[in-house]
């Protein structure tokens, strides 16, 4: 611990292949500037334009709050250990890393389950979803969100710091991920991989089961709605958000919820890339791209309002 401490860690990632750290410098110095540009963009507009100061905007502001938190505290140092040949992080850094990661993660986890509740109400409630969610809950369920994620990070990352390695120092990954700090301690993790279970099957696999539960209630409203106009609206209301809950879950599930011995480094690696970079990335296309009242908060913002009847 104390050669931890001092000398931090060596986040060896992709220095074994050069040609390929270049390229993927590249890729994700790009995905990285279009999170930024997508998510703050949609923050600026759900807080700009009256007609999106409802619940669902609410809570993918927040979502890209989150996207911009999570990609900022790990792709600035990821890009740092692809540019050149230094890949060191500082123990501080690391534990640093390791608690937003895991903190911001759980986050998401929580707000897609409410996210999913609130598309919930819309299709099955909607005579009732002014009532149903007002403003005061929509506080209260990302206030949840978001301390649930905060307070389960608080549990593992320091029982992952703190675990003895014997003086290695070789992350062979290109963050401080939790499975490879496991992987590297040189005494019985069972303990706590158990604990890390469990913690996983409350803020993973709850909220997917919510989100499930919500969705079954939602095709079921949908197969009743007799208009194709009226069915292919509702469809059209949830179809993003579950594209954004497949994304995440995917790999989520397979990276948190298997054994440390079990945990292949390299498919690791580039299942951390896709969410670290690709999903927050995309996540404001798959939120935009088919969402009307987006373009016309955007034509807004730039005067052209008068283009919205065209």
């Amino acid at each position: 611990m104390n050669a931890s401490s001092s000398d931090g860690f060596i986040l060896v990632g992709f220095s074994d292949r050069p040609r390929l750290e270049l390229g993927l410098f590249v890729v994700v110095l790009a995905f990285y500037l279009l999170t930024l540009l997508g998510n703050m963009a949609i923050i600026l507009l759900s807080a700009l334009d009256a007609r999106l100061h409802t619940p669902m905007y609410f809570f993918l502001a927040n979502l890209s709050f989150l996207d911009v938190c999570f990609t900022t505290g790990s792709i600035p140092q990821m890009l740092y250990n692809l540019g050149g040949p230094d890949k060191t992080i500082s123990y501080v850094g690391c534990a640093v890393q390791l608690y937003f990661v895991l903190a911001l993660g759980g986050v998401e986890c929580v707000l897609l389950a409410v996210m999913a509740y609130d598309r919930y109400v819309a299709v099955c409630k909607p005579l009732h979803y002014a009532v149903i969610m007002h403003p005061r809950l929509c506080g209260q369920l990302a206030s949840a969100a978001w301390l649930s994620g905060f307070s389960n990070s608080l549990i593992m990352a320091p029982q992952t710091l703190l675990l003895p390695r014997c003086g290695h120092r070789r992350v062979d990954h290109f963050l401080c991920e939790m499975p490879a700090l496991i992987g590297m301690a040189c005494v019985d993790t069972t303990t706590l991989e158990a604990l890390a279970f469990a913690l996983a099957i409350f803020i993973i696999l709850t909220p997917l089961l919510l989100i499930l539960t919500s969705y079954g209630y939602i095709a079921r409203a949908v197969l009743r709605i007799r208009s194709v106009v009226g069915r292919r609206k509702a469809l059209n209301t949830c179809s993003s958000h579950l594209a954004v809950v497949w994304l995440f879950y995917g790999t989520i599930i397979y990276m948190y919820l298997q054994p440390a011995n079990a945990y292949s480094q390299d498919q690791g690696k580039f299942l951390t890339l896709f969410y670290t970079i690709i999903t927050p990335s995309v996540n404001p296309l798959i939120y935009t791209l088919r969402n009307k009242d987006v373009k016309d908060a955007v034509k807004k913002v730039l005067g052209k309002g008068p283009a919205q009847g065209q």
